[in-house]
């Protein structure tokens, strides 16, 4: 879809007059014909861009600028307004359930209890406000998205450049910048009180944070920008936002993660390790949260195990002082140091100590006598949404992913001697960095970590979350494989498999009964409100999660609006042309495509008009070819390598793989006896010249797949071992029909020797009687 048609399809009732006049600059940019067009000259010269042109070409986009900037800062403040008058009734109604639950009133009459309606008028409240942040998002990132449009198209059109003067237009308004987690927490922990009726679960805010070895089932998405703050939304409806201290306030900071990966730049054994998943595969990193002014830092070692040895991949870790790291990985400062402080406090048990003194001595070890090194940083800010002390279902988001070069290797001391580079902390983008450190990733990631029983299914709304519009499945995606694969591109020549489709636009079509919906009116909003059933969609017609639903667009236009939507005559003037996406991929710069040019050539008239209505029809039709032809070749595209490059397919092998390629060969073999024992029993008993001929044949045959299936043994455990994904290594096809048929031509042979020879009674050793010279058996 082009994004003017976008921007007018996505529009507000309430926002409409507040969005980016997209339209008007791009005729802004069109200066007037120097003759009017005829129909012998329908398309004059037009008049050159000048200076004159170029003012009021950036008044017009100051002023909507302002336009934009201003109204996204005043609905930000009603927002604020919105949820701290709501957090006051939140507390109201908990308030007054703490003192009849405490028993503080002794004579609390029943109507000072809060009643079930009083937290379902919160909830829809809560609904309201949390629909209003989803919004603001999107008017946000669709005015963002129509600055960065138009100033590309005008420096593409006129030659005189503006991007670089408007981008500090830009950073004086920041209306693109406003960080919503702060609206996201806040929103959680009203939005649980509200759904707990009062009862949050509790517990440890920060269980999983200090366990040292931890197993969950985990599954990764990739999320488009366009779509973080809906999903935040969404999922706050179900989990509560994690936070580890709630009586301090949200600062950005607070969600900010780094990780140093160490390995070997001259084999690079724990980036294939991971990648090709060996059994026994390690990472190891050195994590730690906040700032740079973090003290502690956690030494971490992931450990993947396979399926088939009954183990589970495991994380474990244990926690060094930052002045402590350099001394400690260079074996200078002992494990026994390490841990002399904890085993005097004794806050843990002796057993836990030495589980933890054992990692960190086998970290150590394999630090130094691998020659591992700080290679690869990542840095990004996490949202992590569970229950306090209930590790069943966490779900974490992570954005402003980004990759950071922390080696040697070229000659520029990064990190030096150091165990990290200190020339940045966490003020992404980090935009001191050449770009040959720097790899920003774009999108957010995604993590569904499970503990559940074996055989019980995941919550429904985590299923529906999964398969909805708003996420990419990206099975085993690894930010240090990534990153370690982007930033060295001349010495990593295995990919991982996820690689080439970074060039693939992962937005899908809309699931129209999934994301944010403003709440239907509702009786418990108003107790005056006496109409509000006769404007209530019948249950009849509604789908399971309440909303009504919806065969078509057609049918979608013309159903009644809350009040804050397009009403039908602007929603039908918005509607795209048939046949268009109904997402918005809005990444083509071919905006003219000739509307603007069929009203002047309607003005023009004649053969002209016809002409060019012909032209844009036929173009539309050449489009939706296209388009069909694209997401064709799309299903059945191969990836290929870059030159030089291979990507490497993971291939899950088991113990029994090999156990069936060794069956297999014994079969063979057993196959490759039995024609051996046949070809020594002709040899040893036939007295004639066929018998002979038929014993070679066999011989020739059985030493033939005897070869065969040995040569494909070795073969096949060749490429199982090097987890190659060939399809003769579980299937084959030539080998048992050519054998098969020679079996087949062999015994025919033999037949039809014996049969042109006189038939079988005429073997050596029989006599057949009447022969006149009275010979006998």
């Amino acid at each position: 879809m082009r994004f003017g048609e976008q921007l007018q399809s996505s529009m507000l009732r309430e926002y409409h007059p507040y969005y980016i006049a997209y339209d008007d600059l791009k005729k802004a940019l069109k200066t007037d014909y120097v003759t009017p067009p005829t129909p012998d000259t329908p398309k004059p010269a037009r008049r050159e861009w000048n200076e004159e042109d170029e003012r009021n070409f950036v008044a017009l986009l100051e002023r909507e600028l302002e336009k934009v900037f201003l109204f996204q800062k005043r609905k930000s403040e009603e927002i604020v307004e919105s949820i701290q008058a709501s957090e006051l009734d939140v507390q109201d109604v908990v308030g007054r359930l703490d003192e009849n639950t405490s028993n503080r009133l002794q004579n609390a009459r029943p109507e000072d209890r809060p009643s079930d309606e009083d937290f379902l008028m919160l909830e829809q409240i809560l609904s309201e406000i949390i629909a209003d942040v989803h919004d603001l998002a999107k008017f946000t990132q669709l005015n963002y998205t129509g600055f960065q449009k138009i100033i590309k198209k005008h420096d593409k059109q006129t030659q005189w450049y503006l991007k670089p003067v408007f981008a500090a237009r830009l950073n004086a308004k920041p209306f693109f910048k406003d960080n919503y987690d702060a609206f996201v927490v806040k929103l959680s922990k009203l939005y649980d009180l509200v759904r707990t009726r009062g009862n949050p679960v509790k517990g440890d805010a920060s269980a999983g944070g200090t366990q040292q070895n931890f197993v969950r089932q985990t599954t990764k998405y990739w999320v488009h920008r366009d779509n973080i703050t809906e999903l935040k939304l969404v999922i706050l409806k179900h989990l509560p936002v994690l936070v580890f201290n709630a009586s301090k306030e949200f600062e950005e900071k607070d969600t900010a993660i780094s990780s140093i990966y160490y390995d070997n730049p001259e084999t690079w054994e724990l980036y294939e390790g991971r990648l090709k998943k060996t059994e026994g595969a390690e990472a190891i990193r050195l994590r730690w949260y906040g700032g740079m002014e973090s003290d502690q830092i956690f030494l971490e070692r992931k450990t993947h195990r396979e399926d088939w040895t009954g183990e589970k991949s495991v994380k474990a870790r244990f926690s060094l002082k930052e002045k402590h790291v350099n001394a400690f990985l260079s074996g200078q400062y002992t494990v026994e140091q390490a841990f002399e402080k904890m085993r005097k406090e004794g806050k843990k048990s002796p057993a836990e100590i030495d589980d933890l003194a054992q990692l960190a001595r086998e970290i150590q070890y394999r630090v130094i006598t691998r020659h591992l090194v700080p290679v690869v940083r990542t840095f990004y800010h996490r949202t992590a949404f569970q229950l306090p002390g209930d590790a069943r279902v966490r779900i974490s988001l992570d954005t402003e992913l980004t990759m950071i070069r922390e080696d040697n290797l070229d000659g520029r001391r990064r990190a030096g001697s150091n165990w990290r580079r200190m020339d940045i902390g966490v003020d992404y983008p980090f935009p001191q960095l050449p770009p040959e450190d720097i790899d920003r990733f774009p999108y957010a990631v995604l993590e569904v970590k499970l503990q559940t029983q074996a055989g019980q299914e995941p919550p429904q709304w985590i299923r529906d979350l999964t398969a909805s519009h708003l996420v990419e499945a990206v099975p085993k995606f690894s930010k240090f494989i990534h990153g370690t694969a982007t930033l060295f591109p001349s010495r990593i020549n295995l990919l991982p498999f996820w690689y080439p489709q970074m060039d693939v636009d992962i937005r899908k079509p809309v699931t129209q009964q999934y994301g944010i919906h403003r709440p239907l009116a509702s009786t418990t909003l108003s107790a005056n409100d006496d109409d509000s059933d006769d404007d209530e969609t019948p249950d009849s017609d509604r789908a399971p999660n309440g909303f009504p639903h919806s065969t078509s667009n057609e049918h979608l236009l013309f159903t009644e609006t809350n009040g804050n939507e397009l009403d039908i005559e602007e929603r039908i003037a918005a509607q795209p042309l048939p046949g268009d996406e109904d997402y918005p991929l809005y990444d083509s710069d071919d905006e003219s495509l000739y509307p603007d040019e069929l009203e002047e050539a309607r003005r023009v008239g004649g053969a002209y008009y016809y002409k060019q209505l012909a032209k844009y029809y036929l173009r539309k039709t050449k489009q939706r070819g296209i388009a069909v032809l694209q997401g064709t070749r799309r299903s059945l595209k191969r990836f290929q390598a870059p030159p030089g490059k291979r990507i490497f397919v993971p291939v899950r092998v088991e113990p029994k793989v090999y156990f069936a390629a060794e069956r297999t060969f014994l079969s063979w073999l057993e196959f490759s006896i039995i024609l051996g024992g046949i070809a020594a029993t002709l040899l040893n008993f036939g007295l004639d010249y066929i018998s002979l001929a038929s014993a070679w044949a066999f011989t020739i045959l059985a030493a033939m797949a005897l070869v065969y299936s040995l040569v494909l043994y070795l073969w096949r455990v060749d490429k199982i071992r090097k987890r190659r994904d060939v399809k003769r290594v579980y299937y084959e096809r030539w080998g048992p029909t050519v054998l098969s048929a020679g079996l087949v031509t062999v015994v025919l042979i033999n037949f039809g020797l014996r049969l042109k020879a006189g038939g079988f009674m005429a073997a050596p050793g029989l006599r057949q009687p009447g022969n006149g010279r009275g010979d006998e058996l």
